[in-house]
């Protein structure tokens, strides 16, 4: 049979090294994966490159492999076949996805279509505090910036039309009312002026309720694993709630909620101000002052929303992302322009040397 065969390279000085040998379709896969910044390759036969490629890993996406590769808008367009491939084949209806909902954006999924399609919504819940100009603008730092492996992947399109009957009317009276300026009604056509889409996950907050012991364990740990990766590449989520994180099929944690995200070297770390008496404790409010780029890791614990004995498996392996010194330490090793070695493998397939 037919195995793949990648070798992982390494720059070591006046050296290149042979970090790992990868075999299995499942690591090829991570190389090659929708949270990766993708590989600039020039080639006249693009087609050709992915057809090879998707001989070694026939599960993923022609799509996915486009952009892998750099030829992003080729996968543009191979995704938007196999979305209308998928409606002429399928009587598939859209429906919320699964999880919380955001207060950003309205979420919705075609059950049996392995893509979530993200519309922004009019008006923004409290406490979000953005306006669209900067979600926008967000999502376009994650396209352009590297995704280190933890950023989800997504495609923008602009006037996509569905026949009204894939839409419950509930469904689509809700999104006509919260996201009238991408969404409108005519006849039997809806159309979506502007959404993104990006690969369907399992959110970590629903993933953590089902999976057993040990599963939940190692989610937790990458949970940790992602924001530190992250950091490293100069990106702070902002919001690091479960439900903004979710698994992969390879059990990789990573974050695809971007409304929030931001440079790393942008926020200002800071501890938090002890108390002056118990007013203080007791005032709805912060009585101190807090800038707009102000973060205090402190209150991460508050909102981490583990049951006790996955907290103690977090704040055991990550327990300094609690910390300031964590934080301003990682902003000064960016700012000296340390890269950071984050691997597209497992640490057990490196070679030692």
């Amino acid at each position: 049979r037919s195995v793949p065969l990648v070798l992982a390279l390494l720059a070591r000085g006046d050296r290149v090294v042979v970090d790992a040998a990868l075999l299995e379709e499942s690591d090829v896969s991570i190389v090659f994966g929708f949270t990766r910044s993708y590989f600039h390759v020039e080639t006249a036969r693009p087609r050709e490159v992915v057809g090879f490629l998707s001989s070694l890993m026939p599960r993923k996406p022609i799509s996915e492999l486009y952009t892998a590769i750099g030829y992003n808008k080729h996968g543009k367009t191979a995704l938007y076949r196999a979305l209308a491939e998928h409606l002429e084949t399928l009587d598939d209806r859209f429906e919320r996805a699964p999880g919380a909902r955001g207060m950003v954006m309205e979420v919705i999924v075609l059950p049996k279509f392995d893509v979530v399609f993200k519309i922004i919504r009019d008006a923004f819940e409290p406490p979000k505090s953005v306006t669209r100009r900067e979600v926008v603008e967000r999502y376009t730092l994650v396209f352009q910036h590297d995704r280190a492996g933890r950023l989800v992947d997504t495609q923008e399109f602009e006037h996509l039309t569905f026949d009204r009957r894939r839409f419950p009317e509930p469904l689509l009276d809700e999104l006509a009312r919260t996201a009238s300026r991408s969404v409108a009604v005519d006849g039997d056509r809806v159309s979506i002026a502007h959404l993104y889409t990006e690969r369907r996950l399992v959110p970590l907050d629903l993933y953590l309720r089902h999976a057993d012991e040990r599963a939940a364990a190692e989610a937790v740990v990458d949970y940790g694993n992602a924001i530190k990766d992250l950091a490293a590449a100069n990106i702070f989520p902002g919001d690091t709630l479960l439900k903004n994180f979710g698994v992969t099929r390879h059990g990789r944690v990573v974050f695809y909620d971007y409304d929030e995200v931001r440079l790393l070297t942008d926020c200002a770390f800071r501890r938090l101000p002890e108390s002056r008496d118990t007013n203080d404790d007791l005032a709805a409010e912060p009585w101190f002052s807090v800038a707009e780029n102000d973060v205090f890791p402190e209150e991460f614990r508050s909102f981490l929303g583990l049951r006790p004995e996955l907290a103690r498996v977090f704040e055991e392996a990550h327990g300094d992302l609690f910390g300031v010194p964590f934080w301003t330490g990682m902003q000064e090793r960016v700012r000296a322009g340390e890269l950071a070695d984050i691997f597209a493998y497992k640490q057990s397939l490196r070679f030692r040397t």
